[in-house]
């Protein structure tokens, strides 16, 4: 169409009257987008999580938190952010007053979850919390009590459950296509050296290890490929490089007994690489392998089938889902619960493997 025609469309639709009006679609009003805040701006926000706002269809990147101001000019520039939409950690409760910002999307170490996902949420800002959750399961449940208590959503940042073969074996969990379950296995490690002391990461106490930074993988893969809940835990850790991690676990090696005897058998390790999800039941098996990666998600089933549907970005299709749900006012994908059920599962390996004991969980 050229300019003067649409022009001229325009002026005769000017005319018309409003209950008669139809627009064309380059003439209807834009959809309402989700507007974003992104708390915490490390490498996950920097490499992923922004770069997936620019790929979303129902929400968009408007604001960022940080405590590290020299930060802040990058970012206005790069993602055109607007001065009155720049927080940093001890200005977030401004938020309250900013129609600008929907969501407060917390991504900082994990110690710092809990303090910053109730600050959003008694300022009225839905909430999207990175996993894990948070350090315990009292602070999981404060999270979700903020968060009911000022009627705004919360979803957890497990962009696997979004990914299109994950949902293939969720959704096997329940039809159950090669017979009942009987074990799987679930591993997701990679193999580093570890970094500085003072990297949070380095620190059980901060989030950091294998079964805090890493383990909610397997424990998710685990609880979702089964359709179950784990009834008991039993654990071990093993240090690769007891001069290194002097403050945390790097590899931890775990059993999760669910009812009917089905058994988890599940593995994480920030010094040895495995990256694998595989389910064996009575008439068959299917696997994902690599069962946990930003791309290339893919897997296969005893009878021949791929598993190797595509996806654009992962983290994208995790916030558009989660962006819906805020405008439709439908339930999340994964909600505070599932967060707060892996880190039960995380703090009873952590009481196994210190005494060496098998924990029941309630």
């Amino acid at each position: 169409m050229t300019h003067l025609s649409r022009r001229r469309l325009l002026q005769g639709l000017a005319g018309a009257s409003a209950s008669s009006l139809i627009l064309p679609a380059w003439a209807a009003k834009p959809k309402k987008k989700i507007g974003v805040a992104l708390l915490g701006l490390g490498g996950y926000s920097r490499d992923l999580l922004a770069p997936g706002l620019q790929l979303t269809e129902h929400c968009e990147l408007r604001g960022i938190v940080t405590g590290s101001p020299e930060k802040i000019p990058e970012w206005q520039k790069k993602y055109g952010i607007k001065d009155k939409n720049v927080y940093t950690y001890d200005t977030l409760a401004k938020i309250a007053d900013n129609p600008d910002i929907d969501v407060v999307y917390v991504v900082t170490p994990t110690f710092l979850h809990k303090k910053f996902a109730v600050i959003a949420a008694d300022a009225g800002k839905h909430v999207w919390c990175e996993k894990p959750m948070a350090m315990t399961v009292d602070e999981c449940q404060a999270i979700i009590d903020a968060c009911n208590k000022n009627k705004v959503k919360l979803s957890i940042g497990y962009r696997l459950q979004h990914e299109p073969n994950t949902r293939t074996v969720i959704e096997f969990a329940k039809s159950k296509p090669y017979g009942a379950i009987k074990t799987v296995k679930a591993e997701a490690g990679y193999a580093g050296r570890g970094g500085p002391q003072d990297d949070w990461r380095m620190d059980q106490s901060k989030g950091g290890g294998a079964i805090y930074d890493m383990g909610v993988y397997p424990i998710n893969a685990a609880r979702y490929a089964s359709g179950l809940e784990p009834i008991a835990v039993t654990g071990r850790f093993e240090n690769d490089y007891p001069e290194i991690f002097t403050k945390t676990d790097s590899t931890a090696i775990f059993d999760l007994e669910f009812p009917g005897g089905v058994i988890a058998h599940c593995a994480t390790s920030v010094t040895r690489n495995f990256n694998q999800l595989r389910v064996d039941c009575e008439k068959g098996w299917y696997e994902l392998q690599p069962m946990q990666a930003y791309n290339g998600v893919q897997g296969r089933t005893s009878d021949g089938k791929a598993l190797d549907k595509k996806i654009v970005h992962q983290q994208a299709k995790q916030m558009d889902d989660d962006a819906l749900a805020i405008l439709n006012n439908t339930d999340v994908m994964v909600p505070g619960i599932e967060g707060l059920k892996d880190i039960r599962i995380v703090q009873a390996v952590l009481q196994s493997g210190a005494t060496g004991k098998r924990v029941e969980l309630g």
